[in-house]
């Protein structure tokens, strides 16, 4: 039973556009929460091996099956994508200081890049990385603007607390742009 059991959580990972959480694991099969996390880790050890071309990452408090790095060249040449994925500098910018100091309003993102963000602010919640949170009670009522779940996926991250300190990344900024040059569009040094 063990091995059919670590069939269907690696089938409900296979089918899912999203991280799956273990309590929607544990739903959806019947497993102990226990079971769930044991056979997640017997899956992460076998796609782990060199000869494997996907991996079980954890990612926003889920897991979620995804092709390994080195393979990328080579899916893309396959699906020959239509659009770029690439952020802007203005919207890398734009969505740094989002997440930083979110909960933030659009104005407050405007007097820390001395520019117009209404573009940029846009560009990101159409790709879904930022969403409003709400409104902010003072004069005009502003939009409240936060990072996703999707934000998260698309560093690679389990939560918000695995971001550089902000001293870091603004002394480190160049270094951390070239090693994720895939998620921006033009890096300026």
């Amino acid at each position: 039973m063990d091995k059919s059991q670590r069939a269907l959580i690696e089938a409900l990972l296979f089918t899912a556009t999203e991280p799956l959480q273990v309590k929607e694991l544990k739903r959806v099969t019947e497993l102990s929460s226990g079971q769930i996390k044991n056979k997640l880790k017997k899956l992460k050890e076998e796609y782990s091996q060199s000869d494997r071309g996907i991996q079980l990452l954890k990612l926003n408090n889920g897991y979620q099956l995804r092709t390994k790095p080195e393979y990328e060249s080579y899916i893309n040449d396959l699906h020959q994508p239509e659009v770029d994925n690439k952020l802007t500098q203005a919207s890398l910018e734009t969505l740094t200081i989002v997440a930083y100091k979110q909960p933030v309003t659009r104005a407050e993102v405007e007097d820390v890049r001395g520019v117009n963000v209404e573009k940029p602010l846009k560009t990101l919640q159409k790709r879904g990385l930022i969403v409003e949170l709400g409104r902010k009670e003072t004069i005009g009522n502003p939009i409240i603007y936060g990072t996703s779940d999707k934000f998260l996926e698309y560093l690679g991250l389990n939560d918000l607390s695995e971001l550089p300190e902000p001293e870091e990344f603004a002394q480190n900024k160049d270094e951390i742009l070239r090693e994720n040059k895939e998620l921006v569009d033009e890096v300026e040094s």
